[in-house]
């Protein structure tokens, strides 16, 4: 069909029998505007119906007229009734309403007078009454749907087109539009019947649901033995003489037939239906009801203890372990997968400690008293001024024995490392060396495998890290570590490629080694600095500290000169003419002698300040190492100290702290179920113990010494730290030694003259070591000596036995052939028969002939006689062995 004019929306909804809303939605995608009276031309006309599906070239079928049975019933026209209703789709349905259907019906269909009517027979004919029973019951539902047929792909009617025009692209964006717009609705058409066939869905399980209660609760109830309800007999309970089951079968049809016929209560034609039970669904009932006995029976599966964890900010690893009832391998793990680095004595953060509880499942309980702890942030903020730049703080960290100490022996021109017992440092050692490019503060930690901690703390407290790596050795264990140790803390690093001066040095070798962990050169196109040097010939040194200057000068070191100190502890231990002194590094603020500390949950008044040589400052400004007399008690390594006003100020915050560390004891015991009795017994049983009573010169070191004796041992033995502690050894714990039969081990430390000869006169042992593998190695010695002896038993000759004699001497004496090895006299043997063991004794006397000798070889015959043993007999075989005792290690 071709349209010679202009046309309306509305005029062609009428013709081409469209929705006039959809209609004037595509016309405003095609840019004709969205009213009833927009004209769309002529020309555009076809190309407008193409993009909107619709075929210019049909006519639209004619209603269909009513047939002359309907008209001659129901000639009158339905007032405002349009039999082409328009949804929302802009598809046409022809509505015929319902009581013009039943118009059409014969007036005599339902006119039946006196007759009460179903509700379901609104029309005559068992197919209309069948009909109208499927639509108030539900039909089952569907559980495979038949798949809807995919729509066909429309051609582009642009496919031949000639996109250069400007009208064809005008058209073509009209269409793209267009086609999209029906796509989208499309799509949004879908999901909506996708929600409606959901909710028709869950209608009908409803439905059904609802049917299946109320054939459960309309079924009959079990036959009762009582005879009366509610005070009236029930019905049915004495039966007739010779009715039977049949009377009652009867009188069961009677009353449903009075309840059928009964009209409810409010209507005059409803009906009550009689809903008769089958027997399936009853025992369907019962095996539902058995099944749900059978699980109530089956034991649920354990479900994990959440636990309420106490989190103060100052909880080590091993504490939050206990709390959590779990292993503190296993913490360590949970720490390294969310990137923290630790051990177990590693203090934890808030943050952090948040993180692991939360990923180990638990609850989070904050027993942290944020009020004092934010006064004192306060006041150290409002008491510290005018920011200057402070010289690098600088961590030297590299396996044991790779020239750490010799690199900062040549770097200040003094001896340390010749000072140090067995060439390893023991503690952490703070030094301060003037250079020509200034001042620098570098930090000596332990390069042996028990100081994990205190190179943690080193690479956490400086400003740039130094690894020290051998050109002859490359990467070792503890230079893996200590790039963990970097990596975690995120500090800036220089790799220093020591002992250049050797032979066998390999430099290149070594940034391989450090390339497969991500630690590549600046000639190599990294960002690591990596400089070539000898201790020993000073090569290189002057490199090391441009290097080290530059990269200070990259992190624009500065810090407040002026008001209250704050700092981090590096060491704490005790001195005999000093008592308790605490090596601190001073990070902000100015340290002076006088200044209140308070640390954890110590505090005391600053007696005395000296620098690393011994020589006494009345002043520290921010990245100088001091030591410091005057806190009442050890303190951790790694603890934030402060400088405050008062000795009362630090009075109450130290007690504060102090009650919130009970608090997590207090916890970390009640949550501590530790072994069964059981395995407790079975472990003391099978598992030998070696005391020790412990004493180092510093508190870190007995922590690293006391971790590493506790990882010796095995099934059959272990090391049990008794005591430890910091300072000498006295007569207390010689006694403490004595009611535990332990050894006193001192370490960098000897005991009082009164102890020592207490501890002679006891019969205690008191060994003395100054480094640490002597101790372990010598503690093994010891470990291996109290292990239960393994035997091995050799065959030295077996003898067959070919006659049986007695002797007025010996008994019975076994007539023999020596068939294998040498038999040997007072020598155990086994008696075999049938490759049984039937005695295990000693040789008791060996003959020639008439003579008595102390061996007889292969292929000669003698005279046997076993001790006590007189069951012998032809046949059997004689094994001489000897059992030797194999020394045991570890």
């Amino acid at each position: 069909m071709t349209q010679e004019s202009d046309m309306t929306l509305r005029e062609l909804a009428k013709h081409h029998k469209l929705s006039l809303e959809q209609l004037c939605i595509d016309a405003e995608a095609a840019g004709y505007g969205n009213s009833a009276d927009s004209v769309i031309p002529a020309d555009d006309l076809e190309f407008f119906l193409e993009i909107i599906g619709v075929d210019a070239a049909e006519t639209p079928e004619e209603e269909t007229t009513l047939s002359a049975d309907r008209a001659a019933v129901d000639p009158a026209p339905i007032p405002d009734y349009d039999p082409y209703m328009q949804d929302d789709r802009g598809i046409s349905v022809q509505v015929m309403p319902k009581r013009r259907r039943a118009a059409e019906k014969p007036a005599a269909a339902g006119e039946r007078d006196g007759e009460e009517l179903d509700p379901l027979d609104d029309y005559q004919g068992e197919d209309s009454r069948e009909e109208d029973r499927e639509f108030f019951m539900p039909s089952p539902i569907e559980s495979d749907p038949e798949p809807e047929p995919e729509p066909e792909e429309e051609e582009d009617p642009f496919a031949d087109a000639d996109m250069s025009d400007p009208e064809v692209q005008r058209r073509f964006a009209q269409y793209r539009e267009a086609r999209r717009i029906r796509e989208q609705r499309a799509q949004d058409e879908a999901e909506r019947r996708a929600k409606e066939e959901e909710r028709e869905r869950e209608r009908r399980e409803r439905i059904e649901r609802s049917k299946r209660e109320s054939s459960t609760m309309t079924a009959a109830p079990p036959p009762s033995d009582s005879r009366t309800v509610r005070g009236r007999p029930r019905a049915g309970a004495t039966r007739r003489r010779g009715e039977g089951h049949e009377g009652d079968a009867k009188r069961r049809r009677t009353q449903r037939q009075a309840m059928a016929t009964k009209p409810a209560r409010g209507g005059g034609n409803r009906k009550r239906y009689w809903l008769d039970v089958d027997e399936d669904s009853r025992s369907g009932r019962r095996r539902r009801h058995d099944g749900r006995r059978r699980g109530d029976a089956q034991k649920p599966p354990p479900q994990p203890v959440v636990r309420k964890v106490r989190i103060t900010g100052r909880s080590t690893v091993a504490q939050m372990a206990h709390s959590m009832s779990i292993k503190t391998d296993e913490v360590i793990k949970v720490l390294r997968g969310i990137g923290v680095e630790a051990d177990m004595d590693t203090v934890l953060d808030i943050d952090t400690a948040q993180i692991l509880v939360e990923e180990l499942g638990h609850k989070i309980q904050l027993v942290v008293d944020r009020q004092i702890e934010d006064e004192l942030e306060a006041f150290v903020a409002a008491n510290q001024f005018d920011i200057q730049p402070r010289h690098p703080v600088v961590a030297v960290m590299g396996h044991v024995d790779h020239g750490k100490t010799s690199l900062l022996d040549y770097i200040r021109n003094s001896r340390v490392a010749a000072g140090e017992a067995g060439g390893i440092t023991q503690h952490i050692g703070a030094y301060r060396a003037e250079t020509a490019k200034g001042p620098i503060t570098f930090l000596d930690t332990p390069g042996h495998e028990a100081f994990s901690a205190m190179r943690a703390r080193g690479a956490s407290s400086t400003d740039v890290v130094i690894l020290v790596v051998a050109a002859d050795d490359g990467v070792r264990p503890q230079t893996e570590e200590a790039l963990r140790h970097i990596k975690t803390a995120e500090t800036p690093m220089v790799v220093v490629l020591n002992k250049m001066d050797l032979e066998n040095a390999n430099p290149d070798r070594v940034r391989r080694e450090l390339s497969n962990y991500g630690v590549l050169s600046e000639q190599w196109g990294g960002e690591v600095q990596f400089v070539e040097v000898s201790a020993a010939t000073g090569q290189g040194i002057d490199t090391l500290l441009d290097a080290i200057m530059v990269q200070a000068e990259l992190l624009e070191l500065k810090a407040p000169v002026k008001g209250v100190a704050q700092g981090v502890v590096v060491e704490s231990r005790i001195d005999r003419g000093k008592g308790v002194v605490s090596t601190l590094l001073v990070q902000s603020g100015c340290l002076k002698t006088g200044n209140v500390l308070v640390c954890g949950s110590t505090y005391g008044k600053v007696r005395s300040l000296e620098n690393e040589n011994g020589a006494r400052i009345r002043s520290a400004l921010p990245g100088t190492a001091v030591e410091v007399q005057g806190l009442g008690d050890f303190v951790d390594a790694g603890l934030i100290f402060n400088a405050l006003d008062s000795e009362k100020q630090a009075r109450r915050i130290a007690e504060h702290r102090a009650e919130l560390e009970q608090e997590v004891q207090a916890a970390a015991l009640e949550a501590d179920t530790g072994a069964t009795d059981e395995e407790f017994f079975t472990q003391i049983s099978s598992a030998g113990e070696l005391n020790i009573v412990f004493k180092s010169d510093t508190k870190g070191t007995a922590e690293a010494v006391e971790r590493e004796l506790e990882k010796l041992g095995n099934d059959e033995i272990k090391v049990k730290v008794v005591a430890s502690g910091v300072g000498g050894l006295t007569k207390a714990d010689v006694h403490l030694a004595q009611n535990a039969s332990a050894l006193m081990v001192g370490f960098h430390v000897r005991a009082e003259p009164d102890a020592a000869a207490l501890a002679e006169q006891s019969g205690i042992s008191l060994r003395y070591y100054s480094v640490i593998y002597a101790l372990t190695e010598d503690i093994k010695g010891l470990m291996s000596g109290m292990l239960a002896p393994r035997y091995e038993e050799n065959i030295l000759g077996t003898a067959e036995v070919r006659d049986i004699f007695n002797s007025p001497r010996y008994g019975k004496v076994a007539g023999c052939m020596v068939i294998d090895g040498t038999v040997l006299r007072n020598q155990p043997i086994r008696v075999l028969r049938d490759n049984v063991v039937i005695y295990e004794g000693v040789l008791e006397s060996l003959r020639h002939f008439q003579e008595d000798v102390n061996e007889i070889r292969f292929g000669t015959e003698c005279g046997i006689a076993v001790k006590d043993y007189e069951d012998v007999g032809v046949g059997d075989r004689i094994e001489v062995f000897e059992r030797k005792q194999l020394a045991r290690t570890l």
